[in-house]
């Protein structure tokens, strides 16, 4: 049997990490890897035409998955392009290994054609980012940037020279087991008798609940139902928590709508679980405060702590539940419920009462008719900007859909990448792009790769002509609009051109019929859709502190607007509230 190269190694260990897949843009320093690739049934190639939507699409399919995704740049500029989506992937905390193909390696450091020093450049979007300048260093070091990868939830980056690559790999070279999985931590005895003790002192308790709340469903709940606590969450905690929750209060942050954010700083006690939200602003600074995190570098980042837990979510609440005394005064939690539901009467009427009459389309109303036909498991990827406004305000999560963005990263164009990746999870999963027409142009040339790979991707496209949430930032500020407005094409016309399905739609009375037929397609659609630009309302006061900066501006119900089937949620839990 003739001795492995380096790239047959390189391709061999990450078959044994569990990669599926590599997305990537050939090039010359990237050959002796696509050929390996190629050569073995156990790694796909996927072929993209920009390698930002690679790092995208790497993200997405290890968010869905939890498994190691890869994605792969030629030298130069090739593996530049992927640093915006290894950011997104970072801070995601979604566990990617990229390849970063480099010159040859008798070259580095004298100004070669293409040069640059990837080994530096990805440090901080990655958990890991070294070199291998010599074939010795195969397999340990490849297998140490995998460990860092899945072991911290994040990005590692190799970076390869095409002549090492082709190299004849070491003999007897050790190959250790390799981590494919997290292990779950339960925080100390100590840590727990002081949380208990914290809860157990506290009249009015309330729970804020991030992304580090996934699987831990049925535990949030038994907790707060405990304790009678109103839950309010981030954007990111969504999915995972709004559900089949009869103590939510909304969302807090930019986006946020109903009692979350005085349910935050009305209470004795508040909890963050699983949450890295990044908006001091929106935080108390005059109550109690308990962080638990299974990342102890989030503990205490944002907000001054009374006590920091170093645990993971589910573990800490099971232990709690069977240690806090139950609370029987639920006075607290009801008053937050009722705010909660006169919050979202407020605005619900607004985008949602004869709107189907009016053009352009409002994308309230686009937003409310997509929860309604996608399918009860559907992956939704969103773009920054309106669409996230869209989205947090009118997806429906089940406990099986899946609401994926940049939502730390807060990148353009990603909805597209993302839905590339996450479609090649399962072919036969509805995955549908919220885009806007901003995001969907920057990296446009993507959508051929679905009309390559016959993906069944819907993208629906909200098309504004502008860059929405940018001319809002821009009132808020007391700055006229300027440099949003976009001259756009007929995009279903050139999906079509490309050999997908597209429609576009002007007028309300088509959009269900519109969205339906592409459902119903078997490939790739496009349904672009021509709303209203003015679809957000300033409220009457802008304080000083709007104007200082958009943060705060966007709580104080700057995004004024409709609320989807949340304000059906909520009038549910209201009518569960006990009458005296």
């Amino acid at each position: 049997m003739a001795r492995q190269n380096v790239a047959e190694q390189f391709v061999d260990i990450l078959v044994r990490a569990g990669v599926r897949r590599m997305y990537g843009v050939v090039g010359d320093s990237l050959n002796p890897i696509v050929d390996a690739i190629r050569r073995t049934g156990d790694i796909e190639w996927i072929q993209v035409r920009h390698e930002e939507t690679a790092a995208f699409a790497a993200g997405a399919e290890a968010q869905i998955t939890g498994r190691l995704a890869a994605c792969a740049g030629s030298c130069g500029p090739g593996n530049l392009h992927l640093i915006n989506g290894l950011y997104d992937a970072h801070r995601s905390m979604a566990p990617v290994l990229a390849l970063a193909s480099h010159i040859p390696s008798g070259e580095i450091g004298l100004g070669y054609f293409q040069e640059t020093h990837p080994d530096r450049l990805f440090r901080e979007c990655s958990h890991y980012s070294e070199l291998i300048s010599n074939p010795r260093q195969m397999p340990r070091l490849l297998q140490t940037a995998v460990q860092h990868a899945i072991g911290r939830s994040g990005v590692s980056v190799v970076a390869l020279p095409g002549d090492i690559a082709s190299l004849p790999a070491p003999e007897k070279a050790v190959e250790h087991a390799l981590v494919t999985a997290r292990p779950t931590v339960r925080p100390g005895d100590g840590e727990i008798e002081k949380l208990v003790r914290l809860i157990d002192e506290a009249d009015k308790v309330t729970l804020f609940c991030g992304s580090g709340t996934a699987g831990a469903h049925a535990e949030v709940m038994e907790f707060a139902g405990r304790i009678k606590a109103p839950i309010g969450h981030a954007l990111r905690g969504k999915e995972w928590i709004q559900y089949e929750n009869p103590y939510d209060v909304g969302m807090s942050g930019l986006l946020g709508y109903g009692a979350a954010y005085e349910a935050t700083h009305e209470c004795d006690l508040l909890v963050l679980l699983g949450t890295d939200f990044p908006y001091n602003a929106f935080l108390p600074d005059d109550v109690k405060i308990v962080q638990v995190d299974i990342r102890p570098e989030h503990l205490g980042r944002r907000s001054q702590l009374d006590l920091a837990v170093w645990g993971d979510v589910r573990e800490t609440l099971r232990a709690l539940n069977t240690r806090v005394k139950p609370k029987t005064d639920r006075r607290f939690l009801d008053r937050m419920l009722k705010k909660h539901a006169d919050a979202l009467e407020g605005v619900v009427k607004a985008y949602t009462r004869k709107v189907e009459k009016r053009t352009p389309i409002h994308p309230e109303y686009v937003a409310a008719v997509l929860d309604e036909l996608a399918d009860d498991d559907a992956v939704f990827t969103v773009d920054t900007g309106m669409c996230n406004v869209w989205a947090a305000r009118y997806l429906s999560p089940n406990g099986k859909r899946r609401i994926i963005g940049s939502f730390s990263h807060g990148s353009m164009a990603n909805a597209l990448p993302q839905a590339i990746g996450a479609q090649f999870t399962d072919r036969s999963r509805q995955v549908v792009s919220m885009s806007g027409d901003g995001g969907f142009s920057m990296l446009m040339g993507d959508f051929l790769t679905l009309v390559q790979y016959d993906l069944p991707v819907k993208v629906v496209l909200f098309n504004n002509s502008s860059l929405g949430m940018v001319e809002l930032e821009m009132l808020v500020s007391g700055l006229p609009s300027y440099g949003t407005t976009n001259t756009n094409p007929d995009f279903a016309a050139i999906a079509r051109a490309a050999g997908a399905y597209g429609v576009r739609v002007e007028k309300p009375k088509q959009l269900t019929g519109a969205l339906k037929d592409a459902f119903r397609h078997p490939g790739p659609a496009l349904v672009d859709v021509v709303t209203d630009p003015n679809a957000l309302s300033i409220p009457p006061r802008i304080s000083a502190e709007m104007v200082t900066g958009f943060a705060l501006s966007a709580s104080k119900i700057v995004l004024d607007g409709g609320v989807g089937r949340m304000i059906q949620m909520a009038r549910s839990n209201l009518r569960n509230v006990p009458r005296p």
